[in-house]
Formats: C-alpha cells, structure tokens, sequence
C-alpha cells in the first residue's frame, strides 16, 4: 500500500448543516456529489461528508457517538498571526472554540475548535515546517 491518504469521511449527524459549516465558514467549495454525500477537492486528497447512519451502514458498524473520538482533522498556517485570524473569524461565526490557540510543548502554536458534529480540528503554527506555494506541507524548514 503506497504511504498516502486518497479520502477522508466525517460521519455527519445533518448533511445540509455540515456542508453549510464548511462552505459558509471556512469557505470550502463542494464538488460534484451525489445527493446523500458530499465532496470537497482538498488538492489531492477527497474530504466527505457522510450522514451517520448511512457511513455506520455501508462500514457495516453501529453509529455510537462519543466525545473523544481519537483524532483530530489539522490545518498548518504560516504564522501565528493566521492562527489567530481563523480563530476570530472562527468566533465570528459561533464555532464552538475547545482550545485557544497558545504556545504549545513540541514548539508550535496552536488551538482547535469543533465542527456542528463534534469533529475536532487543530489550528497549527509549525515553524519546523514549510507551507509550498500550493499549499501542500515540506516536513523541513526551508
């Protein structure tokens, strides 16, 4: 299996209100889906949405729900200061904040927030990291 990531799905518990959040909040743009999901092209990698009951169905699980869930979704930004820019404009908009961006013990900064289903996000500063021009992360500082 090659070292890389083609789809990631969040079970969703209102379609329309979580392509709503990502659309209207953090300004995401939905691709072609069908109907019972929704796509984003996040440049090489395919962000969904998938109602609860039907992801539980077609993984064949059942759909309990818990609040740590064992994961977060991430976004590097270039500076502190864009952390701090997403964060207001985050507020602005209601998200629910878990953890204002601070200085953080690996050398960052950071601070995540929720999504309306509970789905936990980091907002990152990594100065070990470069941001390339298309958006894609260098593991090395350049």
């Amino acid at each position: 299996m090659d070292q890389r990531v083609s789809l990631i799905t969040l079970g969703v518990e209102n379609l329309e209100r979580a392509k709503n959040f990502y659309e209207n909040v953090l300004g995401w743009t939905a691709a072609e889906s069908p109907p019972e999901i929704v796509f984003f092209d996040l440049d090489g990698v395919v962000f969904s949405l998938f109602e609860h009951g039907n992801l539980a169905k077609d993984m064949a699980a059942a759909p309990e729900m818990t609040a740590y869930r064992g994961f977060a979704l991430a976004y590097n930004a270039k500076s502190k200061e864009d952390v701090d820019a997403i964060f207001a404009h985050l507020k602005q908009h209601g998200v629910t904040i878990e953890k204002e961006p601070e200085e953080v013990f690996w050398g960052g900064y950071s601070g995540y927030f929720s999504d309306p289903d509970g789905h936990k996000w980091e907002i990152a500063y990594n100065p070990f990291w470069t941001i390339l021009e298309d958006g894609r992360i260098s593991m090395t500082k350049e």
